[in-house]
């Protein structure tokens, strides 16, 4: 038995199918996949993400802190509550995690990270952090839930106060506030409008009920993955790991070489690109019948041979989708491995869909 969430009970009286995930017990769905992807691209849905782990880090030394763990600049950060997406380096430029870090203050940043990498992410702040004098506090008594889709935010600011209501629907993209005591920012990892609301975990179960009540859409793991495949997001472990660079797993944007900033990786970073960046990260639309995995190959006429890190069925488009690791030069018409057979697929520029259109063309 894995670790459970706050929502446990609901999801198990409500028929989900639960997974392992992460070292935790998990929905993958409540009965079907495709009805939930269809929800958040149309309407609602409402996912349980309080596995993932939120961190808060106090000092007057955090900021300086982050600007050594994180390969973005948290120095761009200066308005509270603005938020920024980054990675976690190792010393050979990989990626220990992909997060998000949150500015509350100058003595007071609150980071998310990926639950199957919450223990040597905590290890990893805590051992940098004790140089810096910085608090590192797991808020474990804290829910998360994330409510996605064109209506989603109006589903939200529903169940807040009048002046609450505006204060939320008032949040700029990637900006988070304390609103109605709840903390309420506009993020997600689905290619669609929404908020993410992190709450007193006694208060997860009737945040749920209420906008289950309204109609919003109760989603699991399932269409979770085929939403953030369709929106061109990274899944750590698939996509990136700590041994690939960002540079390699379509992150490049993510890294700042601000003049004189010591990160760690950054080293490794300069000299990958000194030399050239030899595998990059693109997404792949299958031209044939068949189903798209990771761990397929994938064959590039003059460049060579790479991988499917991430594939799936897309409800959306109507067909089989990927992010796959190949050889720089690899352009145009490729082939992929299914099953034995060689299937053709061309190389798109991710992501796939946004807010429920086609990218693609």
């Amino acid at each position: 038995m894995g670790r459970r969430t706050p929502l446990f009970a609901i999801h198990e009286s409500a028929g989900a199918r639960i997974v392992e995930f992460g070292g935790w017990d998990m929905p993958l769905h409540y009965g079907s996949l495709l009805a939930e992807h269809h929800a958040v691209r149309r309407s609602a849905g409402i996912f349980d993400v309080s596995h993932m782990c939120i961190v808060d880090l106090e000092g007057a030394q955090t900021r300086p802190l982050l600007r050594t763990l994180f390969a973005n600049d948290v120095g761009k950060l200066t308005i509270p509550g603005k938020a920024l997406y980054g990675c976690l380096l190792n010393e050979r430029g990989g990626v220990i995690d992909d997060l998000i870090v949150y500015y509350l203050g100058e003595q007071w940043f609150r980071a998310v990270v990926n639950a199957g990498t919450r223990d040597k992410d905590l290890e990893w702040i805590r051992r940098h952090a004790a140089a810096f004098g910085v608090k590192v506090t797991e808020r474990t008594d804290l829910a998360m839930l994330a409510v996605q889709g064109p209506e989603a935010r109006e589903q939200v600011a529903s169940l807040l106060t009048r002046v609450g209501a505006e204060r939320a629907l008032a949040l700029e993209a990637f900006f988070g506030a304390e609103i109605d005591g709840w903390f309420v920012s506009r993020t997600g990892y689905t290619g669609e409008e929404g908020f993410e609301v992190m709450l007193p975990a006694a208060q997860a179960q009737s945040l749920w009920r209420a906008l289950t009540a309204a109609g919003v859409a109760p989603c699991g793991l399932g269409a979770r993955d085929t939403l953030r495949l369709e929106a061109g997001m990274n899944l750590y472990g698939h996509d990136m790991d700590e041994h690939t660079s960002p540079l390699e797993s379509g992150l490049a944007w993510t890294v700042v070489m601000s003049p004189g900033r010591a990160f760690i990786g950054r080293e490794a970073l300069e000299a990958q690109r000194a030399r050239g960046v030899e595998r990059k990260l693109v997404g792949l639309v299958l031209q044939e019948r068949g189903v798209l995995r990771a761990h397929q190959r994938v064959i590039a006429p003059g460049a060579g041979e790479g991988e499917i890190t991430s594939g799936t069925y897309s409800p959306t488009l109507e067909r089989s989708i990927a992010l796959a690791r190949v050889p720089a030069p690899a352009l145009g018409p490729v082939q992929v491995e299914v099953r034995g057979k060689l299937l053709d697929a061309r190389v798109v520029k991710p992501p796939f869909v946004r807010h429920g259109k086609s990218l693609i063309g």
